[in-house]
């Protein structure tokens, strides 16, 4: 079986340079919006650059669909490319934001961290955990590939994963009508975040210390 390290090193090098891409348009926009430096309550935009924001977001999201379709070599490979993409970007966002102008101060300031179908907010930890989850879910099932080894998960585990997933964009919109009418975030609902986060790492081990079937073409 073909070994993926090429693979995973081009994808890993495309998602650096996408989130450079993004993180350029948010340090234009927040020299637009927010010239003294990002922070809440959220600056009002016109809805033209809403809906353009919300535009741009949604092509984000295509692109890394595209990237994993083409990238890996079965459903759930090309499914464990596009969570590895996903990770990276996210969190090299965030990296260069910081050395373009110093953002975030910590891992504990908060950030608008999507936008569909409502704003989500949260630290800037949040996300980065979720993304490092990611990495090391794409990897370890992209490494059993490798090896011939053919992953599948139960409808079971698929509908608990999306569950998990769930409640941690939960977390993420409990309070944004708040934040929304103009108020500063309420504190982040952690004991929401962490049972998402706790459920989907462990149907993702117990899916993953199953046996599984050897793919006939290794």
């Amino acid at each position: 079986m073909k070994s993926s390290n090429k693979t995973i090193f081009w994808a890993a090098l495309f998602a650096v340079a996408m989130a450079y891409l993004e993180s350029a348009v948010v340090v234009y926009l927040r020299l637009i919006y927010y010239p003294n430096g990002f922070d809440f309550p959220l600056t009002a935009a016109p809805i033209h650059t809403i809906l353009i924001e919300l535009g741009r977001e949604a092509a984000t999201i295509i692109m890394l669909v595209t990237v994993g379709i083409f990238c890996g070599r079965s459903p759930i490979e090309r499914f464990a490319y596009l969570l590895f993409c996903f990770g990276v970007w996210d969190i090299m966002y965030y990296g260069w934001l910081k050395i373009f102008i110093g953002w975030p101060a910590a891992l504990s300031t908060w950030d608008i961290l999507f936008l569909i179908p409502l704003p989500w907010i949260g630290p800037v930890l949040a996300p980065v955990l979720v993304s490092l989850i990611m990495i090391w879910a794409a990897i370890r099932i992209i490494k059993l590939q490798d090896k011939g080894v053919s992953v599948r998960f139960s409808r079971t585990a698929w509908l608990l994963e999306i569950l998990a997933g769930l409640i941690i964009i939960a977390s993420f919109v409990w309070d944004v009508r708040h934040v929304i009418k103009g108020g500063y975030p309420l504190p982040f609902h952690w004991e929401i975040f962490g049972a998402g986060l706790v459920l989907g790492i462990i149907v993702f081990q117990v899916q993953m210390n199953l046996p599984h079937q050897r793919d006939s073409h290794a």
